[in-house]
């Protein structure tokens, strides 16, 4: 793995005249591609920009959209519980359509460095599945514990997907999972013996073994389909 170069935040426009920042992590060298990197409910914080920095460390131009931006900007929340019931809040405040025309303004940000990928955790895992089926553009998608995913079953992506879920996910449960799965038989459901949030290292339903193969098979998936 080889470091990244530059950390900056852009301001980018909406196809609606919304302006909003967005987390941009250069790669070291020529791009060999580019992915957007999809908030959970608690903001661009240091866990999503870390993430970011990790992609760009791989290789890609990895962006991350401030979706909150529309509701309240520099939203940067923890894991407690008060800051999980304003981050719920926060996202029932943005909806999921607007939010996507933030991620398809991000995806045309960084389309010059190649091929596009996206990856999105909790909301943004939704999102990421959403933005597979109604989005143009992309080279893949991999939502990760994406709530409310085996509820839009029935969409149908337009590029290739990979999806990673938790076992002991009590808000996904597994029947769902599998539902889902019988439903997307063109797509590679993975799932772990951890729980909602196991990517995340400042939670503590982080699951480093579960963080880490989802991590290896995604990569392997970007290499796929991103390059």
């Amino acid at each position: 793995m080889s470091s990244h170069t530059a950390s900056i935040t852009v301001s980018l426009t909406a196809a609606d005249g919304h302006r909003f920042n967005a987390y941009v992590a250069q790669p070291a060298g020529t791009p060999r591609g580019a992915l957007v990197v999809v908030q959970e409910i608690f903001g661009v914080n240091p866990h999503i920009r870390s993430v970011a920095d990790g992609y760009a460390a791989d290789g890609y131009l990895a962006i991350a959209p401030a979706l909150f931006d529309r509701t309240e900007r520099g939203i940067e929340l923890g894991y407690s519980a008060a800051d999980v019931t304003r981050g719920r809040s926060l996202k029932d405040a943005s909806g999921n359509a607007k939010p996507l025309l933030d991620i398809a303004a991000a995806l045309a940000h960084v389309q010059h460095a190649g091929r596009t990928g996206i990856v999105g955790y909790c909301w943004g895992g939704l999102l990421s599945w959403l933005a597979a089926c109604e989005l143009s553009g992309l080279a893949a998608s991999v939502p990760y514990y994406g709530g409310g995913v085996p509820g839009q079953a029935a969409l149908k992506p337009r590029c290739p997907v990979t999806a990673h879920f938790g076992e002991r996910d009590s808000l996904i449960p597994i029947d769902t999972v599998q539902a889902f799965r019988k439903a997307q038989p063109a797509i590679t459901v993975h799932t772990y013996a951890a729980d909602h949030g196991f990517n995340c290292d400042q939670r503590g339903s982080f699951d480093a073994t579960s963080a880490a193969l989802a991590r290896t098979r995604t990569l392997a998936f970007l290499r796929e389909h991103v390059g």
